[in-house]
């Protein structure tokens, strides 16, 4: 059974910087592209960044480009979030997905979702 499980999330300061992480057991991940969602209180969940197998192709949602960057390691199974410069407006719960590619995260056609990790951005 595949699982994921993210972990970087806590309190910051606007301005600050956060790196989460996903840790994937029970598949293979190198077969999967990956991804990285968001839901704030009261809002839908929304598209934050994906990346393909070989870390080739990469897609940000416009509220985070060139403040995130997503990124992973095949060989530890692990996928990460940095986050810069971050905004109140990021405060949410963050969860990583597996798809079969970056069109199919970018379409919420996930496979996998991971439990969810905290971020909350302090003004």
């Amino acid at each position: 059974q595949v699982q994921l499980v993210e972990s970087g999330g806590g309190l910051v300061q606007a301005g600050g910087s956060l790196r989460l992480s996903c840790a994937i057991s029970g598949g293979t991940f190198s077969k999967s592209a990956m991804g990285w969602f968001r839901q704030a209180p009261g809002k839908e969940r929304e598209f934050v960044s994906t990346i393909s197998t070989t870390s080739i192709t990469t897609y940000y949602s416009d509220s985070v480009r060139g403040r995130f960057t997503i990124s992973r390691d095949n060989a530890q199974n692990t996928g990460y979030l940095q986050m810069n410069s971050l905004k109140p407006e990021d405060t949410a719960v963050y969860y990583c997905a597996l798809g079969s590619s970056t069109s199919h995260i970018l379409k919420v056609s996930v496979d996998y979702w991971g439990q969810g990790t905290q971020v909350t951005v302090s003004s």
